[in-house]
């Protein structure tokens, strides 16, 4: 499943190719495929590669947001073209319940482009996942871009409003079945037990 990532986060089209998010099957769970323009703005984060890095949303990053519609739990997953990450679970707007899991990323870029894969396993997503979003940031100063793949409808934008990536009503359905085949039914996850 294939998502392209074509405006900014108040509804304008972006002025370059979109960044494209990929979405399919692996182990017990799911791969992520990112393929975005690199800007190199901001420059890397102070930390190596292949860590998790807190703070990754005030660098250059694509971002997947996966949520149960109903109890509001999500997972968040951040990823950078100098090969650091974040994941966040949350449970309810903005309330982190677990952060720093490890992941395995694998990043590689040009000049003008990067592209990342990470295996994301079942045990990170909330129960019943039925719902998502993905943005991307680059730049700095004014520069700075925020993109989204559901942007909040410009009817609703508020005079000095700023974006917001955990506007979980601007979020859309995600059949996990469309991608893992029907009959699949999504294992319970250990992180998100009571």
């Amino acid at each position: 499943m294939e998502f392209k990532i074509e405006h900014t986060w108040d509804g304008f089209p972006v002025s370059h190719d979109p960044v494209t998010v990929r979405l399919a099957p692996a182990d017990a769970g799911l791969f992520m495929d990112v393929t975005a323009p690199f800007y190199n703005d901001p420059p890397a984060p102070p930390s190596d590669p292949g860590k998790s890095f807190n703070g990754l949303w005030d660098y250059e990053v694509v971002e997947a947001f996966f949520l149960n519609g109903q109890t509001e739990q999500y997972l968040e997953v951040e990823l950078c073209p100098h090969g650091q990450y974040l994941i966040l679970l949350l449970c309810g707007r903005r309330k982190v319940l677990k952060q720093g899991l490890p992941l395995k990323f694998e990043v590689s870029r040009t000049s003008t482009q990067w592209n990342g894969r990470v295996h994301l396993p079942w045990s990170y997503f909330p129960p019943a996942t039925d719902q998502f979003n993905a943005f991307a940031i680059h730049g700095s100063g004014e520069a700075r871009t925020y993109e989204a793949l559901y942007p909040a409808p410009k009817h609703e934008i508020q005079k000095d409003q700023q974006p917001d990536f955990h506007r979980l009503e601007y979020f859309k359905c995600l059949n996990l079945t469309t991608i893992m085949g029907e009959g699949w039914k999504q294992p319970v996850p250990d992180f998100w037990a009571p």
